[in-house]
């Protein structure tokens, strides 16, 4: 918009607005449209909404609107799915589609379908979530090691664009290379800048498809960790507070937090430690002592923090 103001200006300056717009075929009304912030109100509704989200991620619109009028906040359904939207939340629950993908671009098959995730750098995974502040939000991105849980690279980004997205692939892919790529439809995920670069290096891409409702949940997890245990006891004032703080806490994450899963090691422990295996056509068998649990699709379901 303001690409039309100068030059609105430069044209002819000594004539009318309404003359320079109509030379110009723009409307007043566009010319003069200021976009209307999120207000303080709203911004509450949206932590509260983003806390019982994490604590009942199966609840709707419609129950998340009834939970909110229990505590007090009078709200339709219509004004919190609007929130939801804004903030890029959806319920889990098995659904046709998982999320929108990007208008125009291929979507790729469904790759992990019985498949046994043996060692590190055999699927990574990503996905975004929001992130509040004292005064809006921000949206986070990360991409995981889905064996070791390992965080290889996250972006913070003010708007629900593709290029965050990129710069953390391309972050990541200088730590190394999956097999394959995992993500869901959506448009950050299914775009050429995107898809593009793993296509680059080789990678085979896999997004959910129809019915994978518990695909993502080893990342979802990491959102539930990182929320409880950083980002809602630090209550970040701005953009400046979150980078600093995750940037600390996600370097706590992958080398001093032990996880139950991964037999009280660390995510760092296991990424770097890549057993030696044997591999026989599609199946891979590790033939290091005291091997971890396997993480299958179906092991997501399991109601413990990574």
């Amino acid at each position: 918009m303001e690409w039309r103001r100068a030059a609105v200006d430069r044209r002819h300056p000594s004539l009318s607005v309404v003359r320079q717009c109509g030379l110009l075929d723009i409307s007043r009304s566009g010319l003069y449209y200021q976009p209307v912030g999120i207000s303080e109100e709203d911004l509450t509704l949206m932590k509260l909404i983003d806390r019982q989200y994490l604590a009942t991620p199966f609840y709707g619109a419609r129950k998340i609107a009834a939970w909110l009028k229990s505590q007090g906040h009078r709200v339709n359904r219509k004004r919190v799915r609007r929130l939801m939207q804004i903030m890029g939340l959806k319920s889990i629950y098995r659904r046709p589609r998982t999320s929108k993908p990007a208008p125009g671009h291929k979507i790729y098959p469904y790759l992990l379908s019985g498949m046994k995730i043996t060692r590190p750098n055999q699927v990574w995974a990503a996905d975004v979530t929001y992130i509040p502040m004292a005064r809006g939000f921000l949206y986070l991105v990360a991409i995981i090691d889905w064996y070791s849980r390992y965080v290889l690279s996250w972006r913070l980004s003010n708007t629900l664009d593709a290029s965050f997205c990129a710069e953390a692939l391309a972050e990541a892919l200088r730590k190394g290379k999956p097999k394959i790529f995992n993500t869901d439809q959506g448009a950050q995920f299914t775009g050429e800048a995107f898809t593009g670069l793993l296509e680059q290096h080789g990678v085979r891409i896999s997004m959910d498809g129809k019915g994978r409702y518990s695909d993502n949940l080893f990342i979802e997890r990491l959102w539930r960790t990182v929320k409880y245990e950083e980002v809602y006891l630090k209550a970040y004032q701005d953009g400046k507070d979150a980078r600093i703080g995750l940037g600390s806490y996600f370097s706590f994450y992958n080398t001093e937090r032990p996880h139950q899963a991964l037999s009280y090691r660390t995510p760092a422990e296991v990424f770097t430690s890549i057993p030696v295996e044997a591999t026989n056509g599609d199946v891979v068998e590790s033939l290091t002592p005291n091997p971890l649990r396997i993480a299958e699709p179906t092991l997501s379901i399991v109601p413990i923090l990574s």
